[in-house]
């Protein structure tokens, strides 16, 4: 027995026992939570949209450098890099996103951002942290700087990365793009964390394989012949074609794809027309597509455009107007795979730090994120993602009665979490994932 325990010890694959570290990760976690708290509250009322990160990036690189990691900013965008090297041992990655929404806030909240800028197509929006991204950055510094504090007590290196632009699905593809794992050390574990709206806070949710769908976004372009409200017999109104175009997708997911294969497609945008009297040339949709299997995902892209073509001939739109169909391939992503050997060793090691009773199993959702794009490099790293419980006993009480008020769903502009009970449980969960993979 003294024989195989010293075997163990000295094997490289020997992970920090988070179990005796769980007294100093709570202790960091809870002198911490006031400054973190602060800094959430900065972070939230100072949001940016994506690849316009540019404050959040430098106060997140401030962050990592106070904490004692080298630091490297501006990676494929407004990407931050912090760097800790303690030894030989493997190399654990730590992500956060750093975008925010075109949301305008009415939470009415004291914090509540009043944020206001223009978006990519130059449209004065709303400015919001809707989705969560400023509690990932806090439990992120939170972690940085307990494990920092804590660096006698492993051996290997901390890769902290901050992402931009994750709510348009590129800034994943642009860090590894710009040379990710080539100017830095590649990671063999890739950790992060996402808020959810429908766990109580200080709970912590996961799964082991598929927990997050592909995202494809689609912008079409319905083509008419505009003339007068009055004479429509004198054009194609793409208003009209727009409208059987959108019903008529939906028919995607309830006839052409298993009942039993998840999917969905949502118009999540139509623009068309100035004037009530005037029948426009044309109307402009956005779709966001989600899929879980391959075949699947190739199916329904191409029904998209079989039916939305089919339709504007069956309208009599003119060859030279057909609908023009464009699949962003800046705006996609696979679906998002924990490897389950590395969640069941991260998971253990939080179940450790937080107790067995406040890490529950979750379902996969239609949601999608592009942290799965850190993982899909040869040879795949393994990626965990694990979810953050946000809501406060009272609202999650009401919301549960017969008839209760349904909570606010993620990119709701009445979505808010439970500030410090959900930053101590980030930090203690993440510190506690990356120290279960530390040597």
């Amino acid at each position: 027995m003294i024989l195989l325990l010293l075997l163990l010890l000295l094997s490289p694959c020997f992970a920090a026992d988070v179990a005796s570290l769980r007294p100093a990760i709570r202790e960091l976690a809870d002198r911490d939570v006031p400054y973190l708290a602060d800094l959430y509250r900065y972070l939230h009322t100072h949001p940016e949209l994506s690849q316009q990160e540019q404050a959040t990036s430098a106060r997140i690189a401030k962050e990592l450098a106070a904490a004692g990691f080298t630091v490297t900013a501006n990676v494929g965008g407004y990407g931050v890099v912090g760097v800790l090297r303690t030894g030989d041992g493997p190399t654990v990655l730590i992500r956060t996103d750093l975008d925010a929404l075109p949301v305008e806030e009415a939470t009415g909240m004291p914090y509540a951002s009043r944020v206001r800028a223009r978006d990519a197509a130059g449209r004065e929006v709303g400015v919001m942290h809707a989705c969560g991204h400023d509690m990932h950055m806090t439990a992120f510094v939170g972690a940085a700087r307990a494990l920092a504090k804590l660096k006698d007590r492993w051996r290997g290196t901390l890769l902290m990365v901050g992402q931009p632009a994750e709510e348009t699905v590129g800034g994943a593809a642009r860090m590894v793009a710009d040379g990710l794992y080539a100017r830095f050390p590649r990671p063999d574990y890739c950790l992060a964390l996402h808020v959810d709206g429908n766990l109580q806070s200080g709970w912590v949710g996961y799964r082991e394989g598929f927990i997050l769908a592909a995202v494809d976004a689609v912008d079409i372009t319905i083509r008419g012949v505009g003339g007068h409200g009055a004479y429509p017999h004198k054009t194609h109104d793409p208003i009209v074609l727009a409208a059987q175009v959108i019903l008529a997708l939906q028919t995607i997911v309830s006839r052409e794809v298993r009942p039993i294969d998840p999917a969905v497609v949502t118009v999540g945008s139509i623009h068309g027309g100035a004037k009530r009297n005037v029948i426009p040339d044309q109307v402009d949709l956005q779709l966001t597509v989600r899929t879980y299997s391959e075949d699947t995902r190739r199916h329904v892209l191409a029904a998209i455009e079989r039916i939305t073509r089919g339709l504007a001939r069956a309208a009599g739109v003119p060859p030279d107007r057909e609908p023009i169909i464009k699949l962003r391939e800046d705006e996609q992503s696979p679906a998002t795979y924990n490897s389950p050997e590395l969640t069941r060793r991260a998971v253990a090691a939080i179940r450790e730090a937080l107790g067995a009773e406040r890490v529950v199993e979750r379902e996969p959702e239609m949601g999608s994120e592009d942290f799965g794009l850190f993982g899909k490099v040869r040879p795949e790293i393994p990626i965990f993602m694990f979810r953050l419980g946000t809501i406060d006993a009272r609202r999650w009480a009401e919301a549960e009665k017969p008839g209760g008020v349904p909570l606010p769903s993620l990119h709701s502009a009445l979505f808010w979490p439970e500030p410090e009970p959900t930053i101590r449980t980030g930090v203690e969960a993440m510190t506690a994932a990356a120290l279960g993979l530390l040597r």
